[in-house]
């Protein structure tokens, strides 16, 4: 380490570093949002005198990343185009029999499709799919959701424009000065990765992935264990009132478990099947949808709203008479999902003024395996956390174009455009062929689908500014200067100059294979976008100890970040799955190790094989 020690006697490289650790423990505790902390780093660089402003906002001028922007409308259009209904209805048919089939379908069809649209609304989109395909066949979602992820983050690195730390990476690279990467820069290694990947999911043995059924019926009758959590309240004129639960009609008309008795200021705990009902009672319960849904229509409980204090009990059913009935009508219910960087984690429903501020009714919540104990008003939420809302159709729309809340539920009638269909996916396929077979720049070209879409009626403009993620766009717009900073101040050629005492007997293969699991290790606790952002200038800095081209460390680092199977947060989509798939946190690892694994020792192989190396 002594030519970091010697760089670090110069202020610059000290404050770097002091913003690259801090940056590193926000990304790692999660204290700040993501963008954020992108934020204040660029803040600290360019007010400390690390980086000029020109240099500090680069990045937010980039072609990648206006490219990224311009491929959020895409997207968008092909969603409400129904361009992927065709792949939701083969999942759905009843070609598709057995986990194993599904597995394969997912890493054959939908990890391509990952290639050219962004994995995170795939993901959304077919979630509610898998999960009723689950039901139907009696098979547990924990045997599919996982492998739906890893099939988009296989498919990810097929192409540029399959994720957008592809694009980050391009931009530092021609920060860097190595020159932007091509649309199919790296789809020769991409392709072969995709497959071996794909290999090891219909291969790895079923113990992999956990079973988590039911234990009574197989996914048959009893769902209460994987239910949601609720709270109802008893009316003064409910017939519960005088009942003990083990009697009453809640019991025997609805599967659900009773978690606790709330009476006035005092908490019982079970076993309360003996309890006698009081009017005022609170009833926190474990409940599956449907029977929540069917609690709605009975007066006998009254469903608590999670977004206000609660009310007289003695006035419940008209100050609240919404949630029964007629004037229920304009109301729709559906999921939807904390995504990873949600603003609304860390504070509870009643903080939020949810319904305020949504329009919508909190009925109950879901968090995967583990057990809410707190008043549902009260809970505080987290990422990965799924709400079962009830809101009119205008406000679930309004939801959709929310970075914060992710709609699981497709809702009918909302797709406007199905009739261009054709003209959104021919838009798509000419947005992918015009740069590869002509001198036409790829930011040039997607801006050009944009405006084809909108022009034909497949986006609206005002769909067009709702489609872009501003919190993505601001993380990586603001990262891009940790590279140009870590170049600026020496740091990268001190680290490098480290590695390269530690690598340079090394034989060039085992040296980008500890490169690739290093960046792979870093990206499982911390932020993808960052582990390219910070690892870049430090690899490619190896390339002439090494006799490797600095492109060829650039993809391993790139490949590195993307192909993160070991945790949860280590991609946005794992999280995705987490609370629906009903996971417990070495499940991930368990049966991504093998594919890190697979890739670890895969990935370094192609690379030197694509550049001549070996």
């Amino acid at each position: 380490m002594a030519e970091l020690s010697a760089a670090l006697q110069h202020p610059q490289a000290l404050i770097t570093l002091a913003v690259l650790v801090l940056a590193v423990v926000l990304f790692i505790t999660g204290a700040l949002a993501p963008e954020l902390t992108g934020l204040l780093s660029v803040a600290l660089l360019v007010s400390s005198g690390v980086l000029t402003p020109e240099q500090g906002l680069a990045g937010f001028g980039s072609p990648a990343l206006i490219t990224l922007m311009a491929l959020f409308a895409v997207s968008a259009a092909l969603f409400r185009s129904g361009a992927l209904d065709r792949l939701r209805e083969l999942i759905a048919s009843e070609r598709i029999r057995s986990p194993r089939r599904m597995v394969g379908l997912l890493a054959l069809v939908v990890a391509p499709i990952s290639g050219v649209v962004p994995n995170t609304p795939i993901v959304a989109s077919l979630l509610p799919v898998l999960e009723t395909w689950c039901h139907k066949r009696r098979v547990a979602p924990s045997r599919i959701l996982l492998p739906l992820s890893f099939a988009t983050l296989l498919g990810g690195t097929l192409t540029l424009l399959g994720s957008s730390v592809n694009l980050l990476a391009s931009d530092v690279s021609q920060q860097l000065g190595y020159g932007a990467l091509e649309l199919f820069s790296f789809t020769a290694i991409g392709v072969p990765v995709w497959l071996a990947g794909s290999a090891y999911m219909l291969l790895a043995p079923r113990l992999f992935l956990p079973d988590r059924k039911p234990p009574e019926d197989q996914l048959g009758t009893n769902q209460a264990q994987i239910g949601y959590f609720t709270e109802v309240t008893i009316p003064s004129n409910s017939m519960l009132v005088g009942q003990t639960l083990r009697h009453s009609r809640l019991q025997r008309r609805f599967d659900v478990d009773v978690l606790e008795l709330q009476r006035g200021n005092e908490r019982i705990l079970p076993p309360l099947a003996d309890r006698g009902i009081e009017a005022g009672d609170r009833l926190l319960l474990r409940v599956t949808r449907a029977d929540l849904l069917r609690l709605q229509q009975e007066h006998t409980v009254q469903l608590a709203t999670a977004s206000r204090p609660p009310t007289n009990p003695m006035t419940l059913g008209s100050v609240d008479g919404g949630l029964f009935g007629e004037s229920d009508s304009g109301q729709k219910t559906v999921e939807v999902l904390l995504p990873a960087g949600s603003t609304l984690a860390g504070a509870s429903l009643r903080e939020l003024r949810f319904r305020q501020r949504h329009n919508a009714t909190v009925l109950a919540l879901r968090r995967g395996q583990q057990t809410v104990q707190e008043r549902l008003g009260q809970a505080v939420l987290r990422e990965g956390d799924v709400l079962l809302l009830q809101a009119p159709l205008d406000a679930i729309r309004g939801l959709q174009a929310s970075n914060d809340l992710l709609v699981l539920d497709q809702l009918e009638n909302d797709l406007p455009t199905v009739r261009r269909k054709p003209l959104a996916i021919a838009i798509t396929l000419l947005m992918l062929l015009v740069p590869s077979v002509t001198a036409i720049p790829l930011v040039a070209c997607v801006l050009f689908a944009v405006v084809a879409l909108v022009l034909v009626g497949c986006l609206r403009p005002g769909e067009v500014q709702r489609s872009i993620r501003l919190d993505v766009i601001l993380l990586l717009g603001s990262l891009s200067s940790f590279s140009v900073a870590l170049k600026e101040s020496g740091l990268a050629n001190a680290l490098a100059s480290d590695m390269e005492r530690l690598l340079v007997h090394w034989d060039p293969y085992w040296a980008l294979m500890l490169i690739f699991l290093i960046t792979n290790l870093i990206t499982s606790v911390m932020s993808n976008a960052a582990s390219v952002a910070l690892l870049i200038p430090v690899a490619t800095q190896l390339a002439e100890p090494l006799a490797i081209p600095a492109q060829a460390l650039l993809l391993v680092v790139l490949f590195g970040a993307s192909q993160s199977f070991l945790t949860p947060m280590g991609y946005q989509t794992n999280l995705m799955v987490f609370g629906p798939g009903r996971y417990k946190f070495l499940d991930v690892p368990r049966y991504g190790a093998g594919l890190t694994l697979l890739m670890t020792l895969l990935v370094p192989a192609l690379i030197l094989g694509h550049y001549g190396t070996t």
